[in-house]
């Protein structure tokens, strides 16, 4: 059963080796309306910590060019606040990791806190104000320009949990170098939001939302994430109300082993789990994916396959290439390894479920989605980037 919450796999993650050489953070994305002209807007809030332990009195920023001369990895607490949209940005503010209060407890969960800025299980609220001079002349803050100001709470409805490669015993020997954990990969949001000066409500019924988190010691490529809880049958044209899937992963790294083009699957249709997870090796996982745009309508296009013994699903997604941001991250080394990570939040497609029935596949469902969170990009050197014809696990 991958539906389960747990509230240790949603905590602070940096000790041990992790707290020199590691990054955690916690990723929330959902829709708003412009209470005045009606339009939708995806936005997105996280907070990200990386090193703690190499300077905690003061931020480090790893892509000025004192750090790069001095050889200073990164050290900071950093909010970042975006928007995607015909208006997409992404903005950050930074705080020395002993300024920011970090907590956890088992009734309640995991906050983050600093003197201007929350973010919990239940409630996020922060502010950022970036002047164009300041994210012109400061390309170290990996930021752009604007103001965006958030109060929302948090409902989460549906987890995916990856299993036991996130479990107690792997996190304890740092064996993966990217971990994940969607608390809620159907979360309802609600509250206001102030973008450049315009007012967005964000109501629960329309929200869309998703949460998860990453963490470990460095990044995968090539770096995949589809997500969605806006689902309609194809077939009834019902909406599917207790329904979402989540998929990510890309080249996954355990012992110092990689798995190339391999990801981790679960959709939850109306209380029926499909899971797809190459870790859980008698099930028998397969797939196939491959990502490209298409130039003649200037969409972004994920194409994915996924069969176990019993279940598959086949996805198209899509997403307006102008409408999408190349999110900024540097890794514990102090280096930004992607200069184009694709990344939306109006994405829609087409989901087909299968289930075998002797030899033969069955469509249980076709299924149209939006709203859906989307996410692909590979290493800039070239060395590192993987085929991109999709390869079939053998």
């Amino acid at each position: 059963m991958f539906n389960r919450k747990d509230l240790a796999r949603n905590s602070y993650m940096l000790d041990g080796k992790f707290a020199s050489k590691g990054y955690d953070w916690w990723w929330h994305s959902f829709t708003a309306k412009n209470a005045i002209t009606g339009e939708e807007v995806p936005f997105f809030a996280e907070c990200f910590i990386i090193n703690p332990e190499l300077s905690p009195h003061e931020v480090v920023l790893g892509q000025s060019a004192v750090s790069k001369h001095e050889g200073k990895r990164p050290s900071y607490v950093m909010v970042k606040l975006g928007c995607w949209g015909p208006r997409p940005r992404q903005l950050h503010k930074f705080y020395p990791v002993d300024e920011v209060m970090i907590s956890f407890d088992l009734d309640k969960g995991y906050m983050v806190k600093g003197k201007d800025f929350l973010f919990s299980e239940d409630r996020i609220y922060a502010s950022i104000d970036i002047p164009s001079s300041v994210a012109s002349h400061h390309p170290e803050l990996m930021s752009d320009a604007g103001s965006i100001s958030l109060d929302v709470s948090l409902d989460k409805q549906l987890a995916y949990n990856v299993g036991y490669g996130a479990g107690p015993l792997f996190r304890r020997l740092k064996a993966f170098q990217m971990y994940w954990h969607a608390q809620g990969m159907k979360t309802l949001f609600e509250g206001k939001i102030t973008c450049d000066g315009d007012p967005y409500s964000v109501n629960k019924d329309s929200s869309y939302g998703y949460s998860d988190k990453n963490w470990g010691s460095g990044f995968t490529s090539p770096w995949v994430w589809l997500s969605s809880c806006d689902l309609v049958s194809n077939l009834t044209e019902k909406r599917l109300e207790n329904s979402a899937f989540d998929i990510g992963g890309g080249k996954p790294k355990a012992f110092g082993i990689s798995f190339d083009r391999k990801l981790l699957s679960g959709i939850y249709y109306e209380g029926k789990e499909f899971e797809f997870n190459f870790s859980k090796f008698w099930t028998g996982c397969k797939t196939t994916f491959s990502f490209k745009k298409d130039k003649e309508d200037n969409l972004y296009h994920w194409n994915v396959t996924q069969s176990n013994h019993k279940q598959k699903y086949e996805i198209e997604a899509y997403v307006d290439a102008k409408q999408t941001i190349n999110i900024n991250y540097e890794d514990p080394e102090g280096i930004k390894r992607f200069s184009s990570l694709h990344n939306g939040g109006s994405g829609y497609g087409r989901l087909k479920l299968y289930e075998k029935k002797g030899k033969e596949w069955k469509l249980l469902d076709d299924i149209r989605f939006a709203h859906a969170g989307v996410e692909y990009g590979e290493f800039d050197k070239m060395e590192e980037k993987s085929p991109k014809e999709p390869i079939e696990e053998k």
